[in-house]
Parts: structure tokens; C-alpha cells; sequence
């Protein structure tokens, strides 16, 4: 092991690391609290600095991945719909089968300058999380508590309000509403025998609801429905942790080449614009299911060749990410090691227990914040909800 992977791999480094996002992000949390104080006066200038303040959080979450771990983002795509990203809103429907899907998924925003803007839609949860829930009630982002009978009436209303938003925006969305485990997909696929539909092989059945309510919303705002599948090379199975030791993993990102889901998917070209998706609840139903068959295939085309059926595109990486990182570990270091110097100067042991609390605390605290995303610590949404439903 070289010297900088040995230093990655240290956890002084990894606490550092935390430290700037957790005290950046109490910052930048802080001050969009005051932002509140624009809504009633001027809501678009709102929106437009909340957007800035929340790529201050997101951001270093991507430099991780990008410039710290080094990962290899590879999109497979068509090079006439390559130019429009970034340029328009999009509905992106992605796979959730990782445990950084979800900062690929940013990765792929940061890439086409949507970052800071970025949608989700989000358990109610997550809302009440500091920092990132925080950052992403300023951000307008559609919570719900995945009990369709109440959420309905307040996603729709967080979607209209979307609307009229200043800012280019992708709004990412996990159609099958948890990530996938053999047991999760097992009672999905019994609950698409109850139902007729057809089997999946590397999917959940999708939640046809969340959707369609969002194309309804969105429609004539949002430009095209861009499907998306992330995978890795040589059955790497990435996770945080691996991200934040500096290992290096191979992403290969693929945009769906379609223009009418209806249609073999041999036949397909560029992209989907949202006119195509059928605004009837039951039809874009329908139309979701088709989508993820196809999504289906393309998955095991990839587990078979190691590619997909697309022209692979290397995103340039831009600095910002770095630059932003840089800046708050600059502000915030420099204090840090300060009160540290002045610690130990001051040869007080009630002052070095304390520190040595904190520094447990901390290492808690970086442990809980990992292990919010790994599989095996996951939702039982998609257990329970689907036993359920077939009772």
C-alpha cells in the first residue's frame, strides 16, 4: 500500500473528514434557517441561495467519491441526448440495489451541474436527519411516510409547487421504493405472481403511484423521463465505508436509449420525453412495468457481456467539489487544531477526558452515519408492506 492509500485508510482522517461535514453542515443548516426570513418577500431568490447553500453539503459527499476514493464513473448513453443533460428538467428513475447508489445518482448531477437542485422523492424520516434532512427541507424535497392513503394530498402539493422553480432540476426517484434483497425481491415476485405480471429477475416490482402522480404533477415542466442503471465492474459491491477508506471502485452508469417505451427495445433511440408517458394512472402503470422488463434485460445483457449497449462517455470531473471541501477545511481546521494545541498546553486531565469523550462521540457518530446506508441495516418497507398486501 503506497503512503496516500495508507492515510486514507486512517481513521484520524476518516474523523477529520466527518468533522468539516458535520460542522459545515451545522453552518450551512444555520444559515438556511435565516434564508426563511426571503420566502414571504422574494420565494425565487429563496430557492436560488438555498440551492447554493445545499451544494455546500451535498458536494463534499461527491468529493468523497470522486476525488477522495478516485471511483471511476463511466456513462453509457446516446451522445445526441448526452447534450441535453443538465439543460433540461428530468424525472430520473434510477436502480437501488448499492449502498451509494444514491451518491452515484449525485455524482451523476454534479457531473451535468444539477447538484444543487437535485430532488428527491424521500421517506419521512429522513426529514428529521441533521444536516442532509435538514438541507433537503430548504430544498423543498417530497417527503412522505409510504402510506399512500395519507401521502397522496401532500406529494401532490410538494410536486405543484415545483412547478415554477428557477432552477434547472432532475428529480431522482426510486420506483421500487427500497433497495433490493434476495428476501425483498422474493415477496415481490410472489406478489407479481398474485397479480399477473410478469417476473423480474433484478428488480422489485416498481410502485407505480409515486410515479404517476409525479408525471402528472411535473408534466409540461419536466422534459424527459431519463431510466437509468447503475452497475459495477467485476462484482464490486461498494459501500461507504469502502468510499471513505479511499478504495476505488468502477461505476458504469447507463442512460436508457428510448423514445417510446411501447416499442421493442431493439428499436430504441434517445431519450424519454415526458409526453411519451401516458398520463392515465392505470395506462402509466402499465407503461412503468414495461419499462422495468426492458430494464430487466438490459440488466442481464450487462451481467453477461460487461457492458451495455451504448457509447461509453467519461464526464469530466469539475473542481468545485474539491474547491468547496478545501474551503471549509481550511476554515474549520485551523480552530480545531488550535483549541487541540491550547488542550494539551493547558496539561488539565479533566480537559483531555473531555476531549477523548468527544472524540468517541464523534466516532458514534460516524458509525451511525455509515450505517444508515448499508443493505443489511435497511428499511423492512418492502418485507412487510408486500406480505401485506397479499393477505
Amino acid at each position: 500500500m503506497d503512503i496516500i492509500g495508507f492515510l486514507k485508510s486512517q481513521f484520524i482522517c476518516h474523523l477529520l473528514i466527518c468533522y468539516i461535514f458535520i460542522a459545515s453542515g451545522l453552518i450551512i443548516n444555520f444559515i438556511q434557517l435565516f434564508t426563511l426570513i426571503l420566502w414571504p418577500i422574494n420565494k425565487q431568490l429563496f430557492r436560488r441561495i438555498n440551492c447554493r447553500l445545499a451544494y455546500c453539503i451535498s458536494s463534499q459527499m461527491v468529493m468523497l467519491l470522486e476525488w477522495w476514493s478516485g471511483t471511476d464513473c463511466t456513462l453509457y448513453t446516446d451522445p445526441e441526448s448526452y447534450h441535453n443533460y443538465g439543460k433540461e428538467n428530468a424525472i430520473v428513475i434510477l436502480n437501488h440495489n448499492f449502498e451509494i447508489d444514491f451518491l452515484c445518482g449525485w455524482n451523476f448531477c454534479e457531473r451535468f451541474g444539477v447538484l444543487g437542485s437535485s430532488k428527491v422523492l424521500a421517506k419521512k424520516e429522513l426529514s428529521y436527519m441533521p444536516i442532509i434532512g435538514w438541507m433537503w427541507y430548504f430544498l423543498e424535497i417530497v417527503f412522505c411516510k409510504r402510506k399512500w392513503e395519507e401521502d397522496r394530498k401532500t406529494v401532490m402539493q410538494k410536486l405543484l409547487n415545483l412547478r415554477d422553480y428557477p432552477e434547472n432540476f432532475w428529480f431522482l426517484i426510486h420506483c421500487e421504493g427500497t433497495r433490493f434483497t434476495e428476501q425483498k425481491h422474493q415477496i415481490s415476485m410472489q406478489v407479481a405472481e398474485a397479480k399477473g405480471l410478469p417476473k423480474l429477475k433484478y428488480h422489485l416490482l416498481p410502485r407505480t403511484k409515486g410515479f404517476a402522480v409525479t408525471v402528472q404533477c411535473l408534466r409540461n415542466v419536466v422534459s424527459a423521463v431519463y431510466d437509468s442503471t447503475l452497475n459495477f465492474r467485476n462484482n464490486e459491491n461498494p459501500t461507504l465505508l469502502g468510499v471513505l477508506n479511499g478504495k476505488k471502485y468502477h461505476a458504469d452508469l447507463y442512460v436508457r436509449q428510448v423514445i417510446h417505451i411501447l416499442i421493442p427495445f431493439w428499436l430504441t433511440e434517445v431519450r424519454i420525453p415526458l409526453e411519451e408517458v401516458p398520463e392515465d394512472e392505470q395506462e402509466c402503470s402499465n407503461w412503468l412495468h414495461k419499462l422495468y422488463q426492458e430494464k430487466d434485460a438490459f440488466q442481464e445483457e450487462y451481467y453477461q457481456t460487461g457492458t451495455y449497449p451504448a457509447v461509453p462517455i467519461v464526464p469530466p470531473r469539475r473542481p468545485w467539489t474539491l474547491l468547496n471541501w478545501l474551503f471549509w477545511a481550511l476554515l474549520l481546521l485551523y480552530p480545531l487544531f488550535k483549541l487541540l494545541i491550547n488542550m494539551i498546553n493547558s496539561g488539565s486531565s479533566l480537559t483531555l477526558a473531555s476531549f477523548a469523550f468527544v472524540i468517541v462521540i464523534a466516532s458514534v457518530g460516524v458509525r451511525w452515519m455509515i450505517g444508515v446506508t448499508e443493505i443489511n441495516k435497511g428499511s423492512t418497507y418492502g418485507n412487510n408492506d408486500n406480505k401485506q398486501k397479499q393477505k
